[in-house]
C-alpha cells in the first residue's frame, strides 16, 4: 500500500519529527506538553518522544497559559550568547508559551502560535528563554503583534510562574530571569535555536 507524501505512516518524534513552522519565527508550531490545569509537570522524553511525569507541582502554582516547546530548535551555543549572563544553552528544544482566550485543557497537541515577545530566563547558568506567543487565529488575542499588546497581568503571570515553580524551601533559586523582551528578540532566539538545532542534528 502507498501512502500520500503528506501523510505520517509512523507517529513523528514532537522535537525531531515535526516541522518548527512554515512561517518560523513570526508564526511557529508549537508542541504542548502542559495545561493551566496540570497540577504535575509534565514533559517529552528525549528518547521516545512520549510525554512522562517529570515531577509533581510541589507548590500551588499553575502554569497561566499552553506550556511546550517549538520542534527542531535547540538551545546550544547561538542561543546562549544571546545572554550574557549564560556561559550556553540548557541543551533542550526551545520553550514557549502560548496564551489563548479560549481555554484548552489537552496537552499533546499542535498549536500553531504567533511569537509576540519573550523572557530571558537563566537556570543554573545555562540561557532558558521562554518565548511567548498567543494562538494564531485566537479571536481576542490574535491581532496581538507584541508582548507590549498584552494585559501587563498575563506577562506577570507567566513570569511570576517560571520565577517559582521549581521552587524547593531551603534552597536557592537557580532560576532567574534577566529581562522581558519583544518579538524582534524573541525573533532573533527562534533563529538562534534553529541554527543551533541544524548545527546538531541536522536540516531536512
Amino acid at each position: 500500500m502507498s501512502f500520500p507524501k503528506s501523510f505520517y505512516r509512523w507517529r513523528p518524534h514532537p522535537w525531531h519529527g515535526l516541522k518548527t513552522g512554515e512561517k518560523t519565527p513570526e508564526i511557529v508550531n508549537a508542541y504542548i506538553e502542559m495545561t493551566p490545569f496540570d497540577l504535575v509537570k509534565y514533559e517529552v522524553d528525549k528518547k521516545t518522544g512520549y510525554v512522562h511525569v517529570d515531577r509533581p507541582q510541589r507548590s500551588s502554582s499553575h502554569p497561566p497559559a499552553l506550556y511546550g516547546f517549538i520542534p527542531r530548535t535547540y538551545c546550544g551555543e547561538r542561543t546562549g550568547e544571546l545572554n550574557k549572563k549564560a556561559g550556553r544553552g540548557d541543551g533542550d528544544p526551545l520553550d514557549i508559551c502560548v496564551i489563548s482566550e479560549r481555554p484548552i485543557a489537552r496537552g499533546e497537541i499542535i498549536v500553531r502560535a504567533k511569537v509576540v515577545g519573550g523572557l530571558q530566563g537563566t537556570d543554573h547558568g545555562e540561557a532558558d528563554d521562554k518565548i511567548i506567543a498567543v494562538l494564531a487565529n485566537d479571536n481576542i488575542y490574535g491581532d496581538t503583534n507584541d508582548i507590549s499588546d498584552l494585559p501587563s497581568v498575563l506577562v506577570e503571570r507567566i513570569r511570576h510562574y517560571f520565577l517559582t515553580y521549581k521552587l524547593i524551601p531551603g534552597e536557592e533559586n537557580k532560576f532567574s530571569i534577566e529581562k522581558i523582551y519583544g518579538k524582534d528578540d524573541a525573533f532573533k532566539v527562534i533563529n538562534a535555536a534553529v541554527k543551533d538545532y541544524e548545527e546538531v542534528y541536522g536540516g531536512d
